[in-house]
């Protein structure tokens, strides 16, 4: 080899040393500047407000603030593929959705990102599902409203926070499960949760199947009307409201929200040990226990390995689901 190419490849290593080197400075002395939490979904919805619950109490752990950027579209596939391809420094964030990390993986093959593509940080919260309709609706049971979509095939309208989401599949189940078919009622997908709350508010729609937090005020306002949640036992905010086994319907407590946090792939494993040590610290925090509660979502924090194996059975559940439905998104 010449003199010239063997300087080339030294210089090449010893540049790619001192970068590996720079590199772990900067993870020892992180974060020196706030961070991003990227909230895939709209304002005001389930994504949104867990991003904000974590978002406030980070700088008691961390010493830096925490923004929250709402980055929507394509069912928080947009926001998804931005922090995968962000630089995975740790100053970029996701605000992970059951939705956009384990659903539209699970039944969109040609989707930008796979359910494994990013740096497992922690499951935040689970959030219980709950199907609803408006208030002075003639639906007053679950039961009530299967008949009316079985008496009226195609007719009846709910809302969701976009094609894919877990808004859609706690209808698709008992769709199939009730032997309906998937065009039992028709799917308006809205930007997200908060929206699609509000579309059945307004009457837009007939009944919606969501995450229980942005559905929460308004059933305890009896602005909405819950007919029932997919938690194994009552939910205690609600407790007249009867769970899914309660009502006849036990499969769909196949279907349960989550939020959890994610970072780019290839994150430094220290940064992601760090941040799996600072969401613990999160659990324990009564500030935080108290707003996430307050949302309707039930804290549940899990370790970066444990996330990984939760996050990899939701993907499994739902990719079965999408192939027993043959529902394939486009």
């Amino acid at each position: 080899m010449k003199s010239s190419s063997v300087s080339r490849v030294l210089a090449f290593v010893a540049g790619s040393v001192l970068a590996v080197l720079a590199f772990a400075a900067a993870a020892q002395q992180y974060p020196t500047r706030p961070l991003l939490i990227v909230a895939p979904f709209s304002a005001g919805g389930d994504s949104d407000l867990a991003a904000r619950n974590l978002g406030a109490v980070i700088p008691k752990y961390l010493k830096q603030n925490a923004v929250v950027l709402n980055k929507v579209g394509a069912s928080g596939a947009i926001g998804s593929e931005h922090v995968k391809n962000a630089v995975p420094d740790g100053y970029t964030l996701l605000l992970a959705r059951v939705g956009s990390q384990a659903t539209l993986p699970a039944l969109k093959p040609d989707l930008g990102y796979k359910w494994n593509d990013f740096s497992f940080l922690g499951i935040l919260e689970l959030n219980p599902y709950v199907c609803a309709v408006v208030a002075d609706s003639p639906y007053r049971s679950f039961g009530d409203l299967v008949e009316g979509i079985r008496k009226n095939p195609g007719k009846l309208k709910y809302s969701t926070a976009g094609v894919g989401t877990i808004h859609e599949m706690g209808p698709q189940l008992l769709f199939d499960v009730q032997k309906l078919g998937k065009e039992a009622a028709i799917q308006i997908p809205y930007k997200g949760g908060g929206e699609a709350a509000t579309a059945l508010l307004g009457k837009h729609v007939d009944f919606g199947c969501s995450n229980i937090g942005t559905a929460l005020g308004f059933i305890k306002n009896r602005q909405l009307r819950a007919l029932l949640t997919t938690t194994p036992e009552r939910f205690k905010e609600i407790p007249d409201v009867p769970t899914a086994r309660e009502a006849g319907y036990p499969a769909l407590e196949r279907i349960i929200g989550w939020s959890a946090l994610y970072g780019p792939p290839k994150m430094d494993r220290r940064l992601v040990a760090l941040w799996g040590d600072t969401l613990q610290k999160v659990g324990a925090d009564p500030q935080w226990t108290a707003a996430t509660e307050k949302i309707g979502s039930v804290p549940h924090i899990k370790s970066p390995e444990d996330t990984a194996k939760f996050v990899q059975e939701q993907y499994e559940t739902y990719y079965r689901l999408g192939k027993s439905l043959d529902i394939v998104l486009k």
